[in-house]
């Protein structure tokens, strides 16, 4: 598992490093704060980011935020402030994980073998998500499209989507592709 570490305390960094390596872990990188977090996470492409700190601040939870949206992994962050204010906004971030006091050496591999597990159900559900989204998208131009054919041509529903269909098919095309030309270029 390659990791890449967020911490700015050299005390606990020279803690961190052995105990991942002596669970198995690679470190990729060392990072002595997030303002980098996104690009860093894009080069190295670690299995999972470890954050490190007293208390999330603003702009550690802000480039959190961005690395989580533009190149999801894994997050776990190690603090020793549990406020539920906090809690909160560190897993609406898109912090996976969020350890209170619990920068156990001997826990360590645990902790991050559950991260990556909960952080692939959620990507799971996710994807399903966005392509559920995706499909009921695709399925309103097709509807749009048909009306707009019914209207024009005064066709009957079933004979505007097999036209539809039968163009798809010739052109190798998906049928919200058709829908979308149809759409762009009604017919004269």
């Amino acid at each position: 598992m390659r990791v890449l570490i967020v911490e700015n305390q050299p005390e606990r960094l020279a803690m961190l490093v052995p105990a991942l390596e002596h669970a198995g872990c690679v470190v990729a990188a060392t990072l002595d704060s997030a303002r980098s977090l996104d690009a860093q996470v894009r080069t190295l492409q670690p299995d999972v980011v470890i954050v490190a700190q007293d208390s999330p601040d603003r702009d550690t939870l802000e480039q959190v935020c961005v690395a989580s949206r533009d190149c999801p992994r894994p997050i776990v962050m190690f603090t020793g402030d549990g406020s539920p204010a906090s809690i909160r906004a560190a897993t609406q971030a898109g912090v996976t994980s969020y350890v209170v006091d619990g920068l156990d050496p001997a826990r360590l591999r645990a902790i991050l073998d559950v991260a990556v597990s909960r952080f692939e159900a959620f990507q799971g559900l996710h994807d399903e998500l966005e392509r559920a989204r995706r499909e009921l998208s695709e399925r309103k131009l097709i509807d749009r499209a048909k009306a707009l054919l019914i209207k024009h041509s005064g066709a009957s529903e079933p004979e505007v989507y097999g036209e539809m269909r039968r163009a798809a098919m010739d052109r190798g095309l998906k049928l919200a592709d058709i829908a979308r030309q149809i759409l762009q270029k009604p017919p004269a």
